[in-house]
């Protein structure tokens, strides 16, 4: 459900942080979790390299190529006075509980009914699907496979970091839009989405490909139609939500996907495609999307990457008394959080070229991992003291397909169909006390 509308437009200063136990993780860097080989670096490589460099250095000091700058980001001072050009509120900081939240929970009763109306009196179910790049394909496949099962419910909640908020849209409208998942992931592979960039826009750039092909799928398969959709279902009172990182912040933010679209602002159908692709958008691969904001009168840029910077998956909104909010919605029965990890639990064995490249790319999926794992068990212990029933999905270890680039259409069409028919055979969702 959409819990609630705040805060009413600006966030609040990123003052001192109130602990919150799904949101306090940080790390610096991710990389796409399917990416598992290199390519072996040799004489020939070097010499080639060299050559490069030696022709690009002379250029680069020269001041030869222009390097990408922002137009004018925002200070510290004013980011508790930022707004949205022409849009309320829709979004808030991740790792803090909002102050509003109190004074929701003490709405009258009618106020509630009036709002949310189409939660209410109902069983209520959550969805978090995480990140994971390719593996994404996981998740997808399994929602389908849910659905052909009979037994997918309706989700009050759904939110997506990373893979995850490109999911997250097609699994909070339904199953109507499982053929949108199967295409995703399923007949897209690397070329389809990034385009690489040369050797000198690498080095006084800010990634080392471009988004644009992603962008414009992004904007089609999200047209208006879907986006109006998305927002009668927030008018019954549901929510989409998409993690970001706020790079200048240093924090997460929760953007509701519902709201925005809702709002009927002019900006706001390609503000949601910047946010969703700003969660996809892996530091040092992609590029970051710059978010236009107001303050004090004047427009500012917000740099904003993938939401699995901060953190691999979220359950909003954080500290949250989720006893009291499923007691003033009338929610029927223990409300069931589903979470979908698109990659596994453990790490595999992999042994490791001493070189920079598989140093840091192994490093830095064993941190993301770690993290990941962490995120989990925060999310669980969430659920345990607010009542809530856990149920756990995640590619097993007992799947040894190995992708030969990040969006691998082979692999992923592996994964998917895992994902499906571990649905259909009713294996794919798990308590803690099953996890293999």
């Amino acid at each position: 459900m959409r819990l609630p509308d705040w805060p009413t437009d600006a966030m609040p200063a990123a003052g001192p942080i109130v602990p919150c136990p799904q949101a306090n993780r940080r790390t610096a860097l991710t990389a796409p979790a399917a990416a598992t080989k290199t390519r072996p670096a040799g004489p020939r490589w070097y010499r080639a390299a060299a050559s490069v460099l030696a022709l690009l250095v002379p250029m680069l000091l020269s001041g030869c190529a222009a390097v990408p700058e922002r137009l004018e980001s925002l200070p510290a001072a004013l980011s508790a006075d930022a707004r949205l050009p022409g849009i309320a509120g829709g979004r808030y900081w991740g790792d803090v509980r909002p102050g509003e939240l109190d004074a929701w929970l003490a709405q009258p009763e009618a106020t509630l009914r009036e709002r949310y109306g189409g939660v209410m009196g109902r069983p209520h179910n959550y969805l978090v699907i995480s990140g994971g790049g390719g593996d994404g394909a996981y998740g997808a496949g399994l929602l389908t496979g849910w659905t052909e099962a009979g037994t997918r419910p309706e989700f009050q909640i759904v939110t997506g970091i990373s893979t995850g908020a490109l999911i997250a849209p097609f699994a909070f409208l339904g199953p109507e839009y499982d053929s949108v998942l199967r295409e995703v992931y399923t007949q897209f592979s690397t070329d389809d989405l990034m385009e690489p960039r040369g050797p000198l826009e690498i080095l006084r750039g800010d990634a080392v490909s471009s988004t644009r092909p992603l962008r414009q799928k992004i904007a089609a398969y999200l047209n208006n139609d879907v986006l109006a959709k998305i927002a009668a279902e927030g008018r019954k009172g549901r929510s989409l939500l998409v993690g970001t990182t706020d790079l200048d912040a240093g924090r997460p933010v929760v953007w509701d996907i519902t709201r925005l679209a809702a709002s009927d602002a002019p900006n706001a159908p390609a503000l949601i495609h910047d946010v969703i692709l700003a969660s996809a958008s892996i530091p040092g691969i992609f590029p970051p999307v710059l978010i236009e904001v107001e303050a004090n009168g004047r427009r500012f840029d917000e740099l904003h990457v993938d939401g699995g910077v901060t953190a691999q998956l979220f359950f909003s909104p954080a500290g949250a008394d989720w006893q009291r909010i499923a007691e003033r919605l009338d929610a029927r029965g223990k409300p069931r959080l589903y979470v979908i990890r698109n990659a596994k639990l453990r790490p595999h064995w992999q042994t490791v070229k001493r070189r920079l490249v598989p140093i840091m790319s192994r490093s830095i999926d064993t941190l993301i991992g770690t993290q990941s794992i962490g995120n989990l068990v925060e999310l669980y212990i969430v659920a345990r003291e607010q009542g809530l029933d856990y149920r756990l999905a995640y590619i097993p270890q007992s799947f040894h397909a190995v992708a030969d680039e990040s969006f691998d259409k082979d692999y992923m069409n592996k994964l998917f169909r895992l994902g499906r028919e571990r649905a259909l055979a009713d294996q794919a969702w798990l308590t803690l006390d099953e996890l293999d």
